[in-house]
């Protein structure tokens, strides 16, 4: 491919990355049998797509338990209100699994984290949710968040935090130290949306 094609297929640019996973997901599935476990997964990503694609986000991918879904790649670009929507579904998603029964049988509970940053997007596969559709450390940083976020949270990042302060109510957690990374890492938990006006959130929604 030539560097021009190259170009016009990526782009450079900031997006609120989401990860999200089952706590105990291991030994919950270690005795049952595959079908089961398809059944649970098909339940369980069915409910995070549709309030994923509800926000304005898009699947990256599924592995496992683990949904990443990225915010900030549509038309109008990244913005507070990308980021804002970004941490509302993983609020949202974690009330639509509440008191439900995954396969008839399986209530579950996810911790949910988030990190803000500079990435390569792969253009097409924001349109087709390929997999693989962007490059960068933070999608890193929000995996390594969401596995020292505490069950039934969501946490952010400082740069979370910092764009979708005004919006979104946090409450400040000790930093945590991550391996690989120099200094520790500041982390907060989302708690509640702040009263958004409704032109604003029906931007998120269409983004």
């Amino acid at each position: 491919m030539t560097a021009i094609a190259m170009a016009e297929q990526e782009r450079r640019q900031t997006v609120t990355v989401l990860f999200i996973d089952i706590v105990g997901f291991t030994s919950l599935v270690d005795d049952l049998d595959c079908a089961v476990i398809r059944a649970l997964q098909r339940d369980y990503f069915g409910i995070v797509s549709d309030v994923v694609r509800t926000g304005g986000g898009v699947v990256e991918k599924y592995v496992g338990d683990a949904v990443m879904a990225v915010f900030g790649t549509g038309p109008s670009g990244f913005g507070a209100q990308a980021a804002a929507s970004a941490v509302r579904v993983g609020l949202s998603v974690q009330e639509a699994l509440r008191g439900q029964l995954l396969a008839g049988r399986f209530a579950v509970r996810t911790r949910v984290g988030l990190a803000t940053g500079d990435v390569i997007v792969d253009v097409p596969a924001t349109r087709d949710f390929g997999h693989g559709m962007i490059s960068g450390s933070v999608v890193n940083t929000a995996a390594r968040l969401q596995a020292y976020a505490p069950h039934d949270t969501v946490v952010v990042c400082s740069r979370t935090r910092e764009a979708t302060d005004e919006l979104i109510a946090y409450q400040e957690l000790p930093p945590v130290r991550v391996s690989g990374k120099p200094r520790p890492l500041d982390l907060y938990r989302a708690l509640q949306p702040q009263t958004v006006p409704a032109e604003d959130f029906r931007w998120a929604m269409a983004a």
